[in-house]
């Protein structure tokens, strides 16, 4: 009898698992819970957001991934029962499993800064990470001539870090080009200590922001927006004041966490990330289980690039558990970041689990290189659709 494999998200975790294991193991049943029908390619959406690419170019039917003899359930998670190997779904269908992938992505939390819900998409506020608002923020930036243009970054873990800093620098680049820079402050205030945790490229990223002149203000995190009165209020993480900033634009990313059914439910460590071991990707308590992604313990950046080094280690784990032995493929923490500075320019940020620039090519690629760029705007992508999401690594 075959083993049943659910896989829990059709996203840039979950679909090339599967495809990689519909390939090679045609002992394994395969059962995929994903409710949408359109997968997007999100690292794009900061292109989007700077009006270079149009947000169609980044979505293709989820059913040109999934081959037609997985069993796909368009539906919702509510519950998982790990204890007893089932899933309970929102229209109160139980899918059973011998084995779980769980990759749900990434929870974007909206409602966790006060007032952001009833003013997104108008008043001046931007948000690249939904594909609601996404076009909104170039048609804000493109069409301001004065003021203040903020860009925020939250104090929870969030999927791209570098997608925050990179429309601020695109959107500094439009004002340029528009005539209007000298007449529009550009101002970055972030829950973090400094623009980037890996030093080489800290050090590249402070030399970008002095020269464009980008103003910054650390450890103060974003809870509550006022897009009528175009103010928004900060709580400052060392002395736990708040204090406000007004606004002419202003992008804002929002916390982030797991979705609910993972923070509430049995995987889910203290942190209510799926709690697995950093190398193999196994759960540490349902040895059944494993994950990769965004919704993962794993401490690193919450990337497409990861994922592409996290998936062959988890298909080598689960594989030799369901052969009955102990698997041997380590992930060492591999995450890329390409932080896009201008239209033409890119620095390509590559480090693992120590913080060690782990890099590609034979070159210094904490240097803005034009070549850089089009990997991220062209190579990537094709890269992508042709080659990852069919379970190639």
């Amino acid at each position: 009898m075959k083993k049943k494999l659910a896989v829990i998200g059709g996203g840039t975790a979950g679909l090339p698992v599967i495809r990689n294991i519909h390939r090679n193991r045609k002992d394994i049943e395969i059962i995929l819970i994903e409710p949408n029908e359109t997968h997007y390619y999100q690292p794009l959406w900061t292109l989007v957001g700077a009006g270079v690419v149009p947000l169609k170019d980044t979505a293709k039917p989820m059913a040109d991934f999934v081959p037609s003899d997985v069993r796909w359930v368009k539906d919702y998670v509510s519950e998982i029962l790990a204890d007893e190997n089932k899933i309970k779904l929102k229209s109160g269908e139980v899918v059973e499993y011998d084995y779980l992938v769980a990759t749900p992505g990434i929870q974007v939390d909206y409602s966790k800064v006060e007032g952001l819900t009833e003013t997104l998409g108008k008043n001046g506020v931007c948000c690249n990470y939904s594909k609601d608002f996404v076009d909104y923020t170039w048609e804000t930036m493109n069409s301001l001539k004065s003021g203040r243009a903020l860009f925020t970054f939250p104090s929870t873990p969030i999927k791209c870090a570098g997608a925050p800093q990179k429309i601020m620098y695109l959107a500094e680049e439009t004002f340029r080009d528009n005539g209007v820079r000298s007449d529009v402050e550009v101002k970055f205030v972030s829950a973090g200590g400094g623009i980037f945790g890996v030093a080489k490229y800290k050090t590249a990223l402070e030399k970008v922001i002095a020269n464009r002149k980008i103003n910054t203000r650390y450890k103060s995190d974003l809870v509550r927006i006022d897009g009528t009165n175009k103010t928004a209020y900060f709580k400052d993480m060392e002395s736990g004041e708040v204090f406000e900033e007004k606004f002419d634009m202003i992008h804002v990313t929002p916390p982030m966490s797991a979705p609910d059914f993972i923070k509430n439910g049995p995987l889910a460590n203290e942190a209510g990330w799926i709690d697995v071991d950093k190398y193999t990707t196994q759960h540490n308590k349902y040895k059944n289980v494993f994950s990769i992604g965004d919704a993962s313990s794993l401490p690193n950046s919450k990337t497409g690039a990861a994922i592409r080094k996290q998936a062959p280690v988890l298909i080598r784990n689960l594989l030799a558990e369901i052969d009955g032995h102990e698997g041997d493929a380590k992930y060492n923490g591999y995450a890329s970041c390409p932080l896009v500075t201008s239209r033409s320019t890119c620095i390509l940020a590559e480090f693992d689990y120590e913080g060690k620039p782990t890099e590609t090519f034979p070159f210094d690629q904490a240097k803005e290189r034009k070549s850089m760029y089009f990997l991220k705007k062209v190579m990537l992508p094709l890269l992508y659709w042709k080659a990852m999401m069919r379970g190639y690594f």
